[in-house]
């Protein structure tokens, strides 16, 4: 009874006196429990993707056909489509409204940590495209031998593909956005499926081969839950450095 009422003081003395303050509040990213060996195996699987597309003889040959058959099929509509999303999830374009949308969220939401991360969370997967295209550099489809080459782009950075990266980034920052809120569910499909659709607009436009799109889905992926971790062990100390009127500015009549 003795030992169990110092217990009591001593857990009153040691527990928080006050919440912390509003400016300091830091809202986490979602990630997996064991998000280090997670993020390493989907670098990994990048990383065979790259290996089997340079060893494998015929591989790219055989990729070629799937551009060379989409290339004689075009329609206007579809082909309206995929030149949008090639301009809409390109490194201006997508930069613009990464910029936008964080600026608006730590304006209007007055949240700077929530604008960071989600602008972190969204970029994650260029920086992770581009550090992959560095390694592998292997060669885009040749637009010549295309029945109909709609943005002809030549160049050692086809694997993985950029755009596709980027969608798959900008899902995850979204559902970050969105979750906790009835919300979540339909952004998490949304994103799901807009990644697939640019995934097809790439290969629709004959910019890249199957492998690329395919590997830029575990390059975003191992980026955005790389940066989950990374960002929820380590951001709260920055965090706590900033001052409360940068983090969350105030209104003004």
């Amino acid at each position: 009874m003795h030992r169990s009422a110092h217990d009591d003081r001593l857990n009153q003395h040691t527990a928080p006196t006050a919440p912390p303050a509003v400016g300091t509040q830091f809202r986490a990213l979602p990630q997996p429990r064991h998000w280090l060996p997670v993020g390493v195996m989907l670098c990994a699987a990048v990383v065979v993707l790259g290996l089997a597309v340079q060893l494998v003889p015929g591989d790219t040959t055989a990729e070629l056909g799937v551009d060379q058959n989409l290339s004689l099929h075009h329609v206007a509509v579809l082909t309206a489509v995929a030149m949008g999303i090639n301009l809409l999830f390109g490194p201006v374009v997508g930069l613009l409204l990464i910029a936008v949308t964080a600026l608006a969220i730590w304006l209007f939401r007055r949240d700077l940590v929530t604008a960071v991360a989600f602008g972190l969370t969204a970029c994650s997967g260029w920086v992770a495209s581009e550090a992959f295209k560095l390694l592998f550099a292997r060669q885009r489809p040749n637009p010549a031998l295309l029945f109909d080459p709609l943005a002809p782009e030549t160049g050692s950075n086809s694997f993985p593909s950029g755009h596709v990266s980027f969608a798959v980034a900008l899902a995850f920052a979204l559902y970050f956005l969105a979750r906790r809120t009835r919300w979540a569910k339909p952004v998490a499909v949304a994103g799901a499926a807009a990644a697939l659709i640019v995934a097809w607009s790439r290969l629709y436009v004959g910019v890249h081969y199957p492998t690329d799109v395919a590997a830029s889905f575990f390059a975003a992926s191992a980026a955005a839950v790389l940066l989950a971790g990374l960002w929820n062990r380590f951001a709260p100390a920055l965090v706590e450095r900033v001052p409360a009127r940068i983090l969350r500015p105030s209104r003004r009549a």
